[in-house]
């Protein structure tokens, strides 16, 4: 029987985009339903494989998306979100990998879910690109989104405390502004696809503070204090208001947690 850490290592190496999600909800699937093994007997790579496109830059280079009512704007806003999903299976992905051995099946089948769920909205959005005249890779991305994870590849702790609870928590506090605008728009398809992102992404960051409050307990430390400390020490940037309150309370991610770090 294949390991889950050898189908995860697998996948993450997969780097033509479709075929990554075809590999991840298949590592998910199998691992759902008893045939990977609960062994770790392979280390996850230092960096995933990534298509040849896009062309990936350091965010002040990024060009201006310009505005969401032009053909252009458009194709850039989906072309953004969807990058940011494609990131986001790896990120997940190692989550489980490097993790699971210290961390149990739980964590792993939360992380390999969180895994398939990204992959599933990639694909929405790569769909949407197409539907748009464009594609995934046609424009330039941004480049910085695997540093939080080699910045924290040492310590569980530190990577739930960035991704899940920083980056993704992020997610849910500009999306409800986007899926306004999406609205106001008149694009009813690609307002469902953001609210089907934002629900599953309560849930995603759920797990993470799930898991980081677990952490905590094992090693005595006070949740709270413990976050600011690592969101100090490892997160390249602010934590930036305005926050969705209600979604990431629903996320179990109380204000108790960033309202005295944010910036």
């Amino acid at each position: 029987m294949q390991t889950v850490a050898s189908a995860i290592r697998s996948a993450l190496l997969t780097g033509n985009p479709r075929a990554k999600c075809f590999a991840t909800r298949d590592v998910a699937r199998r691992w759902r339903m008893g045939r990977l093994a609960f062994e770790f007997d392979e280390a996850m790579p230092d960096a995933p494989a990534w298509p040849d496109a896009p062309e990936l830059l350091e965010p002040k280079h990024m060009p201006k998306r310009g505005k969401f009512g032009s053909q252009r704007g458009r194709i850039a806003l989906w072309h953004s979100l969807a990058h940011i999903e494609f990131a986001a299976i790896d990120l997940a992905l190692d989550m489980a990998g490097r993790f699971g051995a210290e961390m149990g099946e739980e964590f792993v089948s939360d992380f390999l879910y969180v895994a398939a769920d990204e992959a599933m909205h990639f694909a929405l959005l790569a769909r949407k690109l197409e539907s748009l005249g464009s594609y995934y890779g046609a424009l330039p991305a941004h480049g910085g989104l695997w540093q939080a994870a080699d910045e924290t590849k040492h310590d569980v702790a530190a990577r739930l405390a960035i991704v899940p609870m920083v980056l993704e928590a992020r997610g849910l506090d500009v999306t409800p502004a986007t899926l306004d605008r999406v609205k106001a728009a008149g694009d009813e398809h690609g307002a469902k696809i953001l609210a089907r992102i934002l629900d599953d992404e309560i849930r995603h960051v759920g797990f993470g503070t799930k898991h980081f409050l677990k952490v905590a307990k094992a090693t005595g430390a006070n949740p709270e204090n413990a976050w600011k400390s690592l969101v100090r020490a490892h997160f390249r940037g602010a934590v930036k208001p305005p926050f969705n309150d209600s979604a990431r309370l629903a996320a179990g991610l109380s204000r108790d947690f960033y309202e005295d770090v944010a910036n």
